[in-house]
């Protein structure tokens, strides 16, 4: 264990969630920028002004391999995740942190876990909206029993499946205690949304079953059911639990509600980076202080929900119950094209 070390940061990637990593580790006394990287001058270098950063470069992989930071973080879009941990596990990274979903595919995600175990690399998604005050009240309602005993779990947005799926996923499976997924059963349709940069069909939904006999309900894109108390595409997620005596449910952009034995009560909430990414990034400090303290959004846990979606893909395709766990196949973006009408 060490409480005082301080740990050296690379981001790549000055987007805006680039720019809520480097804040967050900026602020925290525990860490040490000591390199920014992006494809973009201009943005790199109001960047690196703002955070008082003088090592930067557009190429991730020579500045990381150069400064040899002990967190390597990357905030790129999804095509980037293999050469990027790569680099980072190659330059002697501890922890390798980034955004979700881990990979676009279920063999880029095998090969990323087989780099980062061999080579004994930490690593950690982006699911940090658990921080949120009112998420942490529906799983305090729903580990102290007042719902009785949980039967589903359940998450939705209109956001599309690069997007959202695993999010919704991760706090479903948390919401449920994380038991193991033992099959899934999925639907989708529309090939539109695959020429994002987050490519996906146009709406995904899926039946989970977990080994502890509870079934798990997600919807992905157009067709999902609306939030209508949330005015934000990306805050219009509502994730929760049914019991056999009430249910408790998050609103990503809406506060928390919930029926228990006492009746309805409900709360505030939003999502709020500034509030959710201070956290995260301490638990970082603190998995790299103590192995033990294992950091909530670690890899081996996105690797499971990414294995989630990708199953509902491959159901897609085969028509049928998809087992867990999932070996390597077609790249399942490729599958769904290939085989959903235009």
């Amino acid at each position: 264990m060490n409480s005082t070390r301080v740990y050296t940061v690379v981001v790549a990637g000055m987007g805006k969630r680039g720019a809520h990593h480097a804040g967050a580790f900026q602020k925290n006394g525990r860490f040490r920028l000591i390199g920014l990287c992006d494809i973009d001058a201009g943005r790199l270098e109001a960047a690196a002004n703002k955070f008082g950063v003088s090592e930067t470069s557009a190429d991730a992989a020579a500045l990381v391999k150069k400064t040899q930071p002990d967190v390597f973080c990357f905030c790129t879009l999804p095509d980037l995740r293999l050469p990027l941990v790569r680099a980072g596990v190659e330059a002697g990274a501890k922890l390798i942190a980034y955004e979700k979903p881990t990979a676009l595919s279920t063999n880029e995600a095998l090969e990323i876990m087989k780099l980062v175990r061999q080579a004994g690399v930490k690593t950690v998604v982006s699911h940090q909206h658990r921080y949120g005050e009112h998420y942490k009240k529906v799983k305090e309602i729903i580990a102290s029993s007042a719902i009785g005993r949980v039967h589903t779990v359940y998450g939705h947005a209109t956001g599309w499946m690069m997007h959202m799926m695993t999010h919704l996923i991760d706090y479903a499976r948390w919401y449920n205690d994380y038991a193991e997924a033992e099959w899934v059963a999925g639907q989708a349709h529309g090939k539109g949304k695959f020429a994002d940069n987050h490519p996906s069909p146009d709406y995904i939904g899926g039946f989970i079953q977990f080994a502890n006999g509870v079934r798990g309900v997600i919807e992905c894109g157009e067709g999902a059911p609306d939030v209508p108390e949330v005015d934000y595409w990306w805050r219009k997620c509502r994730i929760g639990a049914q019991g056999s005596e009430g249910f408790a449910e998050v609103l990503t952009g809406g506060g928390w509600r919930a029926v228990t034995r006492q009746g309805l009560t409900s709360g505030p909430g939003g999502m709020d980076y500034e509030h959710d990414m201070g956290p995260y990034v301490q638990q970082i400090a603190d998995w790299l202080d103590d192995d033990r303290k294992t950091h909530p959004c670690n890899g081996e846990s996105a690797y499971k929900d990414l294995e989630i979606m990708m199953a509902m893909c491959r159901s897609v395709v085969q028509r049928g119950k998809v087992k867990l766990p999932l070996g390597p196949g077609e790249p399942e973006l490729e599958a769904l094209k290939r085989v959903l009408p235009d």
